[in-house]
């Protein structure tokens, strides 16, 4: 890991930056468990509304799902609840999200304490077995270890208990999750089935893909919304991949496949391509 990535990744980008709620992270503590549990008390899986004893509505899934930057989810959260960060909500008054939401959180916390760190979209294999669900996660560098640590901070101790979770959240064991460049190319080798991709009805390499341009936009620190499409992100479902993306597509998959990435390779990879760029209306959020 050079010094160069060690300070870009502790730094915010676009996306994380908490702007003038920023004072909202002083004083949390400095524990990766402790945090995840705040991120726990203050977000509420979308997908996970009914275990919590919460009605999902569209209309509050429309006001809190689509909220990209960190200032505005912390806008919202103390809209709906104007206690300290490090007092847990009730599940009705958590905003609603997703994994990328927990990643992305925790991501802003850390980096707001100088700790590099950073958001990755790829595909988890301990929701389901045989099948690589999709998935985000948290990377920080640890120093004392000289590693990239991952964590989940999504799943709390009902998630655990439901999923039947034996290793620890905040440590996971390298193979659990793969980046979306494993996976693509796993998938290219004809050593994992496309159609074991994904979550629902949505799965296949068209699915691998678009996680694929996710985790390298992430890198540069531009993390997306799970369904934003522009580009090489497919706008539709079993969308057939052209043939001539395919080398752009492998030399992402190369870039980003590892849990440390080369920051020059993913850098220049997105600088050279504008087709990965999103739309000039896509921060609004």
């Amino acid at each position: 890991m050079t010094t160069e990535s060690i300070r870009y990744y502790a730094t915010q980008g676009l996306i994380t930056e908490p702007g003038e709620h920023g004072a909202l992270f002083d004083g949390l503590p400095d524990d990766v468990p402790s945090l995840c549990r705040i991120a726990q008390g203050l977000l509420l899986h979308y997908g996970w509304t009914e275990r919590y004893g919460v009605k999902l509505t569209k209309e509050r899934f429309d006001k809190d799902a689509n909220l990209r930057k960190v200032s505005k989810q912390l806008r919202r959260i103390i809209e709906l609840d104007d206690s300290p960060l490090t007092e847990e909500r009730v599940p009705a008054s958590r905003l609603l999200g997703c994994c990328r939401d927990f990643s992305t959180l925790l991501t802003a916390m850390l980096r707001h304490k100088g700790v590099p760190a950073r958001a990755r979209c790829g595909f988890a294999t301990y929701f389901a077995p045989n099948h690589y669900e999709d998935h985000w996660v948290c990377q920080y560098w640890k120093s004392g270890d000289d590693r990239w640590v991952i964590v989940d901070a999504q799943l709390d101790s009902l998630q655990r208990g439901v999923l039947g979770t034996r290793f620890d959240t905040t440590d996971i064991p390298e193979g659990l999750f793969l980046p979306a460049g494993r996976g693509w190319r796993m998938c290219r080798a004809g050593e994992a089935d496309p159609k074991t991709f994904g979550f629902g009805k949505w799965q296949g390499m068209w699915f691998v893909r678009g996680n694929l341009i996710r985790d390298l936009l992430s890198l540069n620190k531009i993390e997306p919304l799970a369904w934003d499409a522009w580009g090489l992100m497919p706008k539709y479902e079993n969308q057939d991949i052209p043939f001539e993306q395919m080398p752009l597509l492998d030399s992402v998959a190369s870039a980003t496949q590892g849990a440390s990435p080369d920051l020059l390779a993913v850098q220049s990879i997105y600088d050279e391509q504008e087709i990965l760029h999103a739309p000039a209306d896509w921060e609004d959020n």
